[in-house]
């Protein structure tokens, strides 16, 4: 299935020198604090919140984005918080390289792995770990600590279950298609 083009308007989107494209139109909070690895989409009305992070002198990003990853519409990407030993604390979020999030999806993770598309309206709950090569389904709702593991399915919820496995030519087509999704994102 060929992917078609779909068109932006430039002064919409801010592209940066490795080739990031962000809309003007999504909320970033604490920038300092959110690292884009490259040729990643963010597309209108994506908040992610690079403020909430661990207190004190650290310089550690609170958002991490790999490379090739698109951020859907009305996506939120906040960090996992939880009080330990009496102390209330955020920690990272890692997303990793040939990554797709749908639109209206709510994402706490602490990580989710390379090769990885989550579908439209899904919920990925705090502290869950997406492994490499993992498609979760429109309007999954993932429970929080979960471990989805490689090559996996999931759909449902509330909480979400793996109903399929992946074949192993998974990442090459994931990462084809997220290159191609870069590249006929285009200006008007």
């Amino acid at each position: 299935m060929e992917l078609e083009y779909t068109t932006y308007k430039r002064n919409e989107f801010i592209e940066t020198d490795t080739g990031n494209k962000v809309s003007r139109r999504s909320l970033i909070s604490g920038s300092q604090n959110i690292v884009l690895g490259g040729k990643t989409i963010v597309h209108s009305k994506c908040t992610i919140r690079g403020d909430l992070r661990r207190a004190g002198p650290s310089h550690q990003a609170a958002v991490l984005i790999g490379r090739f990853c698109s951020l859907g519409e009305n996506s939120v990407l906040r960090p996992p918080y939880k009080t330990y030993k009496g102390v209330f604390s955020y920690y990272p979020l890692k997303i990793g390289d040939h990554v797709d999030i749908g639109e209206n999806t709510v994402v706490e993770a602490a990580s989710i792995g390379s090769f990885v598309k989550v579908g439209k309206n899904c919920i990925i709950g705090r502290f869950a770990i997406i492994r490499d090569c993992c498609l979760i389904e429109d309007g999954a709702v993932i429970a929080p600590n979960t471990v989805v593991p490689p090559f996996s399915v999931v759909s449902g919820g509330p909480p979400a279950k793996v109903v399929a496995q992946l074949p192993e030519s998974t990442q090459e087509i994931f990462e084809a298609q997220s290159k191609d999704k870069y590249a006929k994102f285009v200006p008007t």
